[in-house]
């Protein structure tokens, strides 16, 4: 087990079963970071703009799987909708979650 399996948990069961609910794919970073690269078919909405989006994400009743760069700003982001009733979680790096979902 890697130090990011440790620090994020080991995720890919819970990633499959978010998969198999039709989740949605957030992905937090800045639309110029989203443009160089992202998870097709994911929603670029900046972590800074999450907020403003919460009513949007909960009309999708499904649930969500943020990411980013690393995992930080997905795990803000993550905690932000969990604590607004979406079902959430951090799947960390973008091209990680990315090998996670093929």
């Amino acid at each position: 087990m890697g130090l990011f399996d440790f620090l994020l948990g080991n995720n890919t069961a819970k990633i499959k079963d978010f998969q198999s609910r039709n989740c949605v794919i957030i992905d937090v970073r800045t639309k110029q970071e989203y443009v160089q690269g992202a998870i097709i078919g994911s929603k670029n909405i900046p972590l800074q703009n999450i907020n403003g989006k919460i009513s949007e994400i909960k009309k999708l009743q499904k649930p969500v799987i943020t990411c980013c760069a690393s995992g930080m700003r997905s795990g803000n982001a993550a905690g932000i909708l969990n604590s607004h009733g979406i079902e959430t979680m951090n799947g960390g790096g973008w091209a990680s979650l990315k090998n996670k979902l093929d």
